[in-house]
């Protein structure tokens, strides 16, 4: 089963947003460097996704979006 990145994690400051993996923030398994990868609405703020070319598009009602990396 494919993950599906969310719009507005309710904590996104709990997980590395590095990889596919978006693994606990004390626990990472990427070994990606010693910090976390922030989530872009911690960079953006909510409406992260309005700004620049994401290669997505957002219903009015999404929580979350079916990346192409995860799209089979």
């Amino acid at each position: 089963m494919a993950k599906r990145f969310p719009l507005h994690p309710k904590h996104p400051e709990r997980n590395c947003w590095g990889c596919d993996h978006h693994c606990a923030a004390n626990a990472m398994r990427c070994g990606n460097g010693s910090n976390r990868t922030q989530h872009p609405a911690e960079l953006m703020g909510d409406d992260w996704y309005t700004f620049g070319d994401w290669g997505f598009e957002v219903a009015d009602d999404a929580t979350s979006i079916e990346t192409s990396a995860t799209k089979s």
